[in-house]
């Protein structure tokens, strides 16, 4: 009985249920949801796609794997590749495996450029669902090894080079004044301490036949007359910058609108360089020894004492005075202006001065190594190449020697420094190498800096190894391969090498400058034969001041 009182009320339960069916809403079936696509892994060329990605080759294979099927129709208008300027870039895109693999190809790319991929949110998968989140990388592409110019000797590429840089004085000097340009956009402004360079860069350019001995004579009778007659001075010093028509000064900044001697020690440099190679007993050459002697001897290098300080110092001003208040000490690239001060005619200044205002009694010594150079003096690790370029286009620093350093230590071993820092290259900047090397003042992207180990900010300045031929001639010359035979395109114009540039986010200086296109020419040229440290050296003046400091050579 029980049994069928069981089965009564479960026929019973059916029965209402149908009765409840028929006379209700059908239920409601909810479609299933669109399901979120996550990005799963993402490469270019089998590396992960990190951003900032350096060294991309040109056409790069770039794999996505999603956690869902996309939607093929969903790609083009979701996922874009474009260049610095914000140009989009063709690419071809297939799926595979379970549409769930993305591969996108492009054609070639540019060398040596910033490009930026990304993939917007709105891409959908086969379900209609979005990715999670937008996704956007940076990469920048490789450089471009082939040769682009022809193979050519060693010689033969350094007389190039100088050649072709020498346009800078030549070709590009002042109209008027025929002095340097600060800068390849500087119009009449001219420059005093690139000037001397450029004095220096005419002897060369007559010694290696770029000019005619007479071209050249003329040239520098036309600069020496105007630095006589119509270039304003201070207490016979020169300002940093003046118009090359007038000869009126041009502040450099609010205060520095008087007498710069550090400038006026690069000029007074390369003006006895020309003095002791026009030693014929031609009129035109007495002559122009003469106005190099009287605008050498009107210096009063000890006037910048400033009351008789045991210190020089960098500026005067006519209205500002001793406002900038710069003591030029050392470790720098001043020394050859406490060495001509020294060997002044009229105007000399005592060793004392030299030792306690210069040297700071041994202050400026250093002795530490680094990358297991010694460094005699300066800062650590060197400084700015060109603390070992200015001073010594003239003057000689090998065999040199005072109390405080060795000098053909104390400069190889700071070349030699910049260089194994490069190599070393802690920041890892991309494209510094044993031939991509070297650390100096420069123009960079947006602005200037003296870049050194202490700061490095990714530029490397063509200025800093070239000029570095007579120290490390191995690693210039590596550096001048790479430079001209691989970068060429970018880094090799009118005037030579442009002043800068960085393969890390890639940028190449327009700029030339006068104080760094200068010892480009110079110190290959002493690389070569030892030409300005030989003039320079022969004049007597430099030769009795070097005694009166206590240098010897050994």
């Amino acid at each position: 009985m029980r049994y069928y009182k069981f089965s009564y009320v479960i026929l019973a339960f059916v029965l209402f249920c149908s009765a409840c069916n028929k006379s209700g809403t059908e239920p409601v079936v909810n479609p299933p949801q669109p399901k979120i696509t996550n990005l799963l892994s993402y490469k270019v060329n089998s590396t992960t796609f990190d951003n900032d990605l350096k060294g991309v080759y040109v056409k790069p294979s770039i794999v996505l794997k999603f956690s869902q099927p996309v939607a093929a129709s969903s790609v083009n208008e979701n996922i874009s590749l474009k260049d610095a300027a914000g140009n989009h870039v063709n690419f071809t895109a297939t799926l595979s495996g379970n549409d769930d693999e993305l591969v996108l190809h492009t054609s070639a790319l540019n060398y040596l450029t910033k490009y930026t991929f990304s993939i917007s949110r709105n891409l959908k998968n086969k379900s209609g669902g979005p990715l999670s989140t937008d996704f956007c990388r940076t990469f920048t592409t490789s450089i471009d090894s082939a040769r682009k110019f022809s193979k050519i000797s060693d010689d033969e590429l350094l007389t190039k080079v100088q050649q072709q840089t020498f346009k800078y004085f030549w070709d590009f000097g002042h109209p008027v004044s025929g002095l340097a340009r600060e800068r390849n956009t500087s119009g009449d402004l001219v420059t005093s301490g690139g000037s001397g360079f450029g004095l220096m860069a005419m002897i060369v350019g007559i010694e290696r036949n770029f000019i005619t001995r007479n071209d050249g004579l003329e040239r520098l009778q036309k600069i020496i007359a105007f630095l006589k007659n119509k270039a304003q001075t201070f207490h016979g010093a020169y300002p940093h910058w003046f118009n090359g028509n007038t000869g009126e000064t041009i502040a450099f900044s609010a205060n520095d609108n008087g007498a710069d001697l550090v400038e006026t020690s690069f000029l007074i440099q390369g003006l006895i360089a020309v003095r002791e190679y026009f030693k014929e007993n031609a009129p035109a050459e007495t002559t122009l020894r003469a106005d190099i002697n009287a605008i050498c001897d009107r210096v009063e290098w000890n006037w910048f004492r400033q009351n008789n300080q045991q210190v020089l110092y960098w500026h005067w001003s006519a209205d500002k005075g001793w406002a900038m208040n710069h003591k030029i000490q050392g470790w720098n690239e001043s020394l050859i202006t406490y060495l001509l001060a020294a060997s002044s005619k009229n105007f000399s200044i005592p060793k004392t001065v030299y030792d306690e205002g210069w040297a700071r009694n041994g202050g400026m010594q250093n002795g530490r190594s680094f990358y297991n150079y010694v460094l005699p003096l300066g800062e650590n690790f060197g400084g700015p190449l060109f603390f070992s370029h200015y001073s010594f286009l003239g003057l000689n620093p090998k065999n040199l020697v005072d109390k405080y350093a060795n000098y053909a230590t104390q400069t190889t071993n700071h070349a030699l420094i910049n260089y194994s820092y490069c190599v070393e290259n802690p920041k890892k900047f991309y494209g510094y190498s044993d031939s991509v090397w070297g650390l100096s003042a420069s123009d960079i992207n947006g602005g200037y800096t003296a870049s050194s180990p202490a700061n490095d900010r990714g530029y490397i300045a063509p200025t800093a190894a070239l000029s570095s031929f007579p120290y490390t001639p191995q690693q210039s010359m590596a550096a001048l391969h790479f430079y001209y035979y691989v970068l060429g395109d970018k880094l090799f114009k009118e005037y030579g090498f442009v002043d800068a540039f960085s393969l890390h986010d890639p940028w190449f200086a327009d700029s030339f400058l006068a104080i760094d296109q200068g010892p480009i020419i110079v110190m290959i040229e002493n690389y070569r034969t030892g030409l300005l440290w030989n003039l320079f050296g022969k004049a007597p003046e430099v030769n009795a001041a070097l005694g009166k400091l206590g240098f010897a050579n050994k």
